[in-house]
């Protein structure tokens, strides 16, 4: 049924119709995302998406242990720590490689993250594909069969927790000037709530204010973070009147905590087949001689910045904070996409949300990326390395 459908897709593909794809993205805020658009859909078969699926149960079984946050509090002393910490995230992001091992293919966890992903923009972007390929009617990005109606009541849920729109805000650092502002622009056309700058913010006690499109001034009851801790850090032009180490009377949808304890941090305690070998570089007992065999990445970085791909011994020995580092081994990406010129890497990231009194979260949608490069993490610049970002679909 999979091959059907690419076969059926990479008929109808046509630089045209590619054009036309974009600017009908394009045309909804007058604003083409500056990330690449993948040119198709990833077709995951059934067998893969049952793989997936039981690899994220593993990482959500290891989240729920009892002494999860006993095990993860290093990372919080490592980095920022946020006063009043919710029991659980409320946002889930998994990665998942495409790979190869012993002739099979196999997904091999990449990274986990306790944060936020691009939720509105995903299912926009399946309507997309839709109107220029009606076939993919017959398909479905939702892990668990559920419509498109379904799948914005649960983010809408997660995000505002039942409190009025407007006082639930976006919040990120300076959110025009993002590569992910097409989310942005989403979730405030879908849910309603308004996108605030961490500088737009007036603290009153323990109480935060922005002012709306009026200049009324409007109480903030509950922040969607988007916020970075990584940019916030190198950001000191920036004029905030608050911290966020302040004890505010605030609800957090994703808790800033909950990025750095769900982070590469948890990827050295996970083992099984979904999972590659992990050491902390401050547990590594020696350095190996095959180095090209290995990655070496910060545990708290976004978007793969700071990863060494092609590392020496030198690399290693000079990293000064080696609680902050893992040395991953590296896995073989399975060139699995079949396009017109060749066959394409791809990686899955299942988005899941965390509902306030559920016991666990909720596998709901996925991400794609799509890379004819050695390394689906990071960007290049040769057109022949490119990264693109697009939609995983499933059979109904």
């Amino acid at each position: 049924m999979i091959t059907k459908y690419r076969e059926l897709f990479n008929t109808q593909f046509s630089e045209q119709k590619y054009l036309d794809f974009k600017n009908d993205i394009a045309s909804d805020f007058n604003y083409l995302p500056t990330f690449r658009l993948g040119e198709t859909p990833f077709f995951i078969s059934n067998e893969l998406k049952e793989q997936l699926i039981e690899g994220c149960n593993e990482v959500i079984s290891f989240i729920q242990r009892d002494d999860f946050k006993e095990l993860t509090n290093k990372s919080l002393e490592l980095n920022h720590k946020v006063p009043n910490e919710d029991k659980h995230t409320s946002f889930l992001a998994i990665d998942f490689g495409i790979c190869e091992e012993d002739g099979q293919v196999v997904p091999k966890l990449i990274e986990v993250q306790g944060f936020p992903s691009l939720y509105n923009y995903q299912i926009n972007l399946y309507e997309k594909f839709k109107n220029h390929y009606p076939f993919l009617k017959e398909l479905t990005p939702f892990i668990n069969g559920i419509s498109a109606e379904e799948y914005r009541d649960i983010i809408e849920e997660v995000i505002c927790n039942n409190h009025p729109k407007e006082n639930v805000i976006l919040l990120e650092i300076e959110p025009e000037k993002q590569n992910t502002k097409i989310d942005f622009y989403y979730c405030n056309k879908d849910i309603g709530i308004p996108i605030v700058c961490v500088t737009e913010l007036t603290k009153k006690g323990k109480q935060l204010y922005y002012n709306n499109n009026e200049g009324e001034e409007i109480l903030v009851k509950r922040i969607y973070n988007r916020v970075i801790f990584d940019e916030l850090d190198l950001r000191t032009d920036l004029k905030m009147d608050f911290s966020f180490s302040d004890d505010l009377d605030v609800e957090w949808a994703g808790h800033p905590n909950w990025f750095f304890r769900i982070s590469k941090f948890i990827l050295p305690f996970l083992k099984g087949k979904y999972f590659i070998e992990t050491t902390l570089l401050s547990e590594l007992k020696e350095i190996p001689e095959d180095l090209e065999n290995y990655v070496l990445k910060p545990l708290f970085s976004f978007s793969g910045t700071g990863v060494i791909f092609h590392m020496k011994k030198g690399d290693i020995e000079g990293i000064v904070d080696k609680d902050l580092y893992i040395l991953q081994k590296k896995v073989h990406y399975k060139p699995i996409v079949q396009s017109p010129d060749g066959k394409v890497k791809a990686e899955v990231r299942i988005l899941c949300a965390w509902k306030k009194e559920d016991k666990a979260p909720t596998l709901l949608c996925n991400l794609v990326r799509l890379s004819r490069g050695e390394m689906i993490g990071v960007k290049f610049n040769k057109d022949k390395d490119w990264v693109g970002g697009t939609l995983g679909l499933f059979e109904r």
